[in-house]
């Protein structure tokens, strides 16, 4: 063998196909240039397929297939070939899309027929085919949907699901998605929250023990990054699905434990001198410096300012148009362009997550050390954007498109597709070094899939579309699970799930519902309305005490640029209505005795 390559092994190509003759073909990469791959007669081929769809196969059309342009996967044996060449052999082929629909996820439907799987799964995995009940929830699934022994309900994995619901029938109206987001608010607010009525604030649980008869309440955090702390991102994430279940149904208890919520947030958490929030505060002086803490005393970090917005703010915002939480967007933006990127002479090209009260970077905390979370800097360039329809400022949408342009050499398999995890900031020999492997995890999918489709929407540059159709396409050919249901929580660099310790689960502390949930919801809202310029149905479900601001429904589904979208339609119980405003995407609602029914049609604006 060549002495560059004294092994076999098998290997993964993405690319689009530059030309096919006879028994070979030439994949053009993302990066890592053209290579010809041998077909065999063993060779088999599939076209990719959405969860719930059959298998397709596509074997015996594999020579009309590879056309020029088609986006393929190969997967296969790699050794030695002559002259120190290597020579790539194709087991099987996954081709994106074929003539009539060559990125079949830009197709109408396509994410919201995924969300629809994704809510049955977990519907069925917490509560089977009968009644919801919040009782019998638990954190941690296994990978075929079943629960395991662990007695465990975290607060934030609720609400996670919550989100994930509620997403479902924003875009399905399905109505027993909304009964579950609705079951699962109120049980939050039941078990879940502390209220100090002193104060007149709310705390959330960091989950509750039901093993046994009676609840144990866990205050402070069981995690071992946050163990006996109360960390932001907790309170932050018990948000998640209380604030989009408001946006559908107005109900004034959620939002009243959304804004006391705030009040905490702002009271104990926020650096009222130097600007941020504060990552811990002690369970017992409510104090961000207090010795107890350990190494999170007087730390701000990318979750305790820069989560809030996509977590809970900006939906937040959108559901009531007060312009106290477009401060507050102001604000933790604001903090984000200010003190995250890095601007010392030899700076990292990745962002700072972590930092003292100062806002001096902290290289040396844990895990993270002087190293870089993929997935953190794409959320800040996909954040940037959506704040900067809002409110648009050039910082924001500078650094969205540094993060944008500079990310791709670095944190994208160049070979493969898809995103890596964590990369050392500071390069060694002109290379970022993975920390501790180079496998891929499927939230950071998600952010590189809405960063750069809201770029797309936003700016001409035909990159953008390029890397969102390259992400789009590796998430959904190697992370949907098509024999056990939703999405598996990590893959190879190879695209091969990953099914070891708890990243082989379905549920657990870090994977619930909601990062693929929003993937699907806002994954729609963007390719149909911001880049293919397709209309969207949304369905809201106003309670006869909905607490909306001037009674008015907002119905934007995220913060879109001003004069591109416009509010076309709208029914009310099925009855055409012509209460709205089409530009403010607002519904006037009228009195009623019954809950309503709200479905409206969003429309791009003509050109």
């Amino acid at each position: 063998m060549a002495a560059d390559l004294p092994i076999s092994f098998s290997d993964l190509i993405a690319g689009q196909v530059r030309e096919h003759r006879g028994s070979r073909f030439t994949l053009r990469t993302p990066e890592a240039g053209d290579v010809t791959i041998h077909l065999t007669d063993t060779t088999s081929a599939q076209l990719m397929r959405n969860l719930g769809q059959p298998y397709h196969d596509v074997t015996g059309r594999i020579a009309e297939l590879l056309r020029p342009g088609v986006m393929v996967f190969s997967y296969g044996p790699v050794y030695a070939g002559p002259q120190g060449t290597r020579h790539y052999q194709a087991d099987r082929l996954v081709v994106v899309g074929d003539e009539n629909d060559p990125y079949p996820f830009e197709a109408p439907g396509w994410w919201v027929r995924q969300l629809d799987q994704l809510a049955r799964f977990y519907r069925r995995s917490q509560f089977g085919d009968g009644p919801v009940d919040f009782a019998h929830y638990r954190t941690q699934i296994r990978a075929s949907g079943h629960k395991t022994a662990e007695h465990v309900q975290e607060t934030d994995t609720i609400s996670r699901m919550v989100y994930g619901m509620a997403s479902a029938y924003m875009l399905t109206g399905n109505q027993d998605y909304l009964d579950v987001a609705e079951r699962g608010s109120h049980y939050l607010h039941d078990h879940m929250r502390f209220h100090d009525e002193a104060e007149d604030l709310v705390y959330w649980y960091h989950g509750i023990d039901v093993a046994g008869t009676r609840e144990r309440k866990l205050f402070a955090s069981e995690f071992g990054d946050d163990y006996r702390a109360i960390p932001a991102y907790e309170q932050i994430y018990a948000l998640v699905g209380l604030t989009q279940t408001y946006r559908i149904t107005g109900d004034p208890v959620i939002r009243d434990d959304i804004e006391a919520t705030v009040r905490l947030f702002e009271r104990y958490f926020r650096d009222t001198r130097l600007g941020g929030y504060y990552s811990h505060i002690d369970p017992v002086t409510l104090s961000p410096h207090h010795d107890a803490l350990g190494p999170n005393h007087s730390r701000k970090n990318w979750n305790s300012v820069g989560d809030h917005a996509p977590a809970y703010l900006i939906n937040l915002y959108l559901a009531t148009g007060d312009e106290r939480y477009r401060r507050m967007l102001e604000h933790t933006f604001d903090m984000i362009v200010t003190h995250m990127p890095d601007r010392t002479p030899a700076g990292s090209p990745f962002v700072n997550e972590r930092f003292y009260a100062d806002w001096t970077p902290d290289h040396s905390w844990g895990w993270q050390q002087d190293r870089a979370v993929i997935g953190h800097n794409l959320k800040i360039a996909w954040n940037l954007m959506r704040m900067n329809a809002a409110l648009p400022k050039r910082e924001y949408t500078a650094l969205a498109h540094t993060i944008a342009t500079t990310l791709p050499p670095l944190g994208r398999d160049p070979q493969r597709g898809g995103w890596y995890d964590l990369l050392q900031r500071q390069a060694e020999d002109g290379r970022h070094a993975f920390v501790w492997h180079d496998r891929k995890t499927w939230w950071q999918q998600e952010q590189a899939i809405l960063a750069y489709l809201i770029l797309t929407g936003h700016t001409p540059d035909p990159a953008y579309r390029r890397h969102a159709r390259e992400a789009s396409a590796f998430y959904n050919a190697f992370f949907l699970d098509h024999d056990e249901g939703a999405v598996h929580f990590t893959v190879l660099a190879q695209g091969i799930p990953y099914l070891v310790g708890n990243e082989r689960l379905k549920g657990s502390h870090a994977m619930a519902m909601y990062h693929k949930a929003e993937l699907c919801y806002l994954a729609e809202v963007y390719t149909q309305l911001l880049v293919n310029r397709e209309p969207l149905d949304l369905w809201f479900s106003p309670r006869t005490d909905a607490s909306y601001p001037g009674q008015l429904l907002r119905v934007a589904p995220d913060i879109l640029p001003p004069g591109r979208v416009l509010l076309d339609r709208v029914h009310i119980d099925g009855a055409p209505t012509t209460a709205f405003d089409p530009e403010a995407m607002t519904v006037k609602l009228p009195q009623s005795s019954e809950r309503l029914t709200v479905k409206v049609r969003l429309r791009p604006v003509e050109e």
